[in-house]
């Protein structure tokens, strides 16, 4: 199941518009670390997720900024911000974790270059939540200083976002017939607010975590999830290539994500297949530790226990879609039994 990951720089320019930075802090579960996204071809920027909060992702950041400082130098503009609006993709530690540095940064790069000028902090947006997330979140909120950001209308730390909205991309023309702007589409199934952003200047689908740029990705929401890859196919006319939340950009957007549904389903035809079968000797039904070693089977026994959340969420949607029914117990525990037979192809 594991992929030789691909090996990427820690700054990459993808475009005139758009500057990756590796987050630096490279894991199983965050790849080649978490991708942040400096869009615009000049200032203010647009920073796309901040990272997990390294200490060595702050120089990177940085150097990137201090090479836009070299050349509008000399042209007047030093008293504009360096960065006008940060966007989180959604509320996961390794996204947001970086926000209290990156606003330190900002900071301290604006009062040594306008030391006599108030400093013009920038504005953080999040699709807001129906519930609070676990208090990593909010220890990070707890760490943001006062005056280091501009407030919501309410005072709040976040700007909420709203499916559909625009933020313009900064260009070096003064009146382009068409301005380039980033647009926000809700994406939960990652997690409840999860967002990806469509750039109209590019044809590139930032997809955060909700499509990776290698192997799968994990969600709180299958049911929801494969809505949202669904949505996504259907905005298939405005992207090409897609700039996912860790990992190398996707050249073939569309494909990838159709891949990704066709995934699920076949698992989803998997489960189904066991369930069709008598249960273990000595059982009366299905738990989802059984359904996870026979699927499971060929692979390694650690790579189970992450597997058994897969299939378990799998099997939630399956008892939302009346497809099978939940007996009893919780996660590796519960059990579970058809309720719904069709014909498919034997075994896997």
């Amino acid at each position: 199941m594991a992929q030789k990951l691909e090996v990427l720089q820690s700054i990459t320019r993808l475009s005139e518009y758009v500057v990756r930075i590796l987050g630096q802090n490279p894991g199983q579960y965050t790849l080649q670390g978490t991708n942040t996204y400096l869009v615009g071809e000049g200032r203010p920027y647009t920073l796309i997720d901040t990272g997990e909060g390294k200490s060595e992702y702050i120089p990177l950041l940085e150097s990137v900024l201090e090479d836009d400082v070299r050349r509008i130098s000399d042209n007047g503009q030093g008293a504009q911000q360096h960065i006008s609006d940060i966007i989180i993709s959604h509320w996961h530690p390794d996204h947001v974790g970086g926000i209290p540095s990156v606003l330190a940064l900002l900071r301290r790069l604006w009062s040594a270059q306008n030391p006599h000028l108030p400093f013009k902090p920038p504005r953080l947006h999040k699709f807001p939540d129906t519930f609070p997330p676990d208090n990593r979140f909010a220890l990070i909120k707890q760490a943001v200083l006062p005056g280091s950001f501009e407030p919501s209308i309410t005072g709040a730390l976040f700007h909420d976002l709203k499916d559909g909205q625009c933020f313009p991309i900064t260009t070096r023309s003064s009146l382009p017939e068409d301005p380039p702007k980033l647009r926000v589409v809700h994406s939960p199934g990652h997690t409840e607010d999860s967002i990806c952003m469509v750039s109209s200047v590019d044809k590139v689908l930032y997809t955060a975590d909700t499509v990776l740029g290698q192997g799968s990705t994990i969600f709180e929401n299958l049911g929801t999830y494969m809505s949202t890859l669904r949505s996504l196919l259907s905005l298939r006319e405005e992207y090409v290539i897609l700039y996912p939340g860790h990992g190398p950009v996707v050249q073939d957007g569309a494909q990838s994500i159709e891949a990704y549904i066709n995934h699920r389903m076949e698992r989803e035809e998997q489960i189904l297949r066991v369930l069709e079968r008598p249960p273990p000797e000595g059982k009366d039904s299905w738990s989802t530790w059984d359904i996870v070693s026979t699927i499971y089977a060929a692979y390694p026994r650690n790579l189970w226990e992450s597997a058994a959340r897969g299939v378990y969420q799998h099997l939630e949607k399956l008892t939302s879609d009346g497809k099978v029914g939940k007996l009893g117990g919780e996660g590796k525990e519960a059990r579970w039994e058809l309720l719904v037979e069709s014909n498919r192809r034997p075994g896997f």
